[in-house]
């Protein structure tokens, strides 16, 4: 019975991990790009009173003993499936719509990446994210300029009063094998590791990225009410488990009183 206990215990554990994951989604639902969280399971070892296949007298047993010890988190991953795109209308606002990443300047000059394109002009004119990190790529807007035209492959113009053209730019974006190999930061950043191997590095719409929609921010992947069924179904899980650890401890109970 006491495998009972420990197998209950692991899914309370897992089950608790589950719902710390989908609450974090729920917090998120409005964040600029946010990406959605999933949680992986995986059954734990068995202990194998009998075994299959053919036992001490050569017989051959169809089916044997297997008792499985309870579960467990096996990891948790980001699912970078397309978010919404929202018009905000403000010339710096950029979307990705597609594969791809913008990247900044973080700490210690690392390069960073962030599907969130809400992008200002710093106080020494560079272009930066709401964090103030400098977005690579994105050039200074020249003095002068009242209005910045981008297009879908990341063609950057920036314009004067007169519609003369003060400069040009090019907006790359990168890309990675496996996405769900990143390091979140939070923030909104992500860095590379060697499981999401080394970006791609190109212009958007070329070779599989997603092209660029100014004037819009991609909202987060969250589906609200998917995540609330979500949380139902591990709430209950969590439930039924706590149910078979009180199931457990009464029947031990009983087998203490029967010395009695």
């Amino acid at each position: 019975m006491s495998i009972s206990l420990y197998s209950a215990a692991s899914g309370m554990e897992a089950q608790q991990t589950n719902l710390n994951v989908i609450s974090n989604n729920i917090a998120n639902v409005s964040t600029t790009g946010f990406k959605k969280s999933k949680v992986e399971f995986q059954d734990m070892f068995y202990q194998v009173p009998k075994s299959v296949g053919a036992d001490s007298g050569g017989n051959i047993l169809p089916t044997g003993i297997q008792v499985g010890t309870g579960t467990q988190v096996v990891s948790t991953s980001k699912v970078f499936t397309q978010g919404q795109v929202s018009q905000t209308g403000e010339q710096l606002d950029v979307a990705i719509v597609g594969d791809g990443f913008f990247r900044v300047t973080g700490p210690d000059n690392e390069t960073l990446y962030t599907r969130d394109g809400a992008f200002k002009v710093g106080p020494t004119g560079e272009v930066t994210n709401s964090q103030g990190m400098t977005a690579i790529d994105f050039a200074a807007p020249p003095a002068g300029t009242t209005k910045v035209v981008i297009n879908d492959t990341g063609g950057v113009t920036y314009l004067a009063d007169d519609s003369d053209v003060l400069g040009r730019g090019q907006l790359q974006t990168a890309r990675f094998r496996n996405s769900s190999g990143l390091l979140a930061l939070g923030g909104n950043l992500f860095r590379e590791t060697d499981a999401s191997g080394a970006p791609t590095v190109g212009n958007p719409g070329a070779d599989g990225s997603g092209t660029l929609q100014q004037g819009y921010l991609e909202t987060s992947n969250v589906n609200i009410v998917e995540e609330m069924v979500n949380m139902i179904l591990a709430q209950r899980a969590y439930e039924i488990n706590s149910k078979s650890i009180q199931t457990s401890d009464s029947m031990m109970q009983q087998v203490a009183q029967l010395k009695r």
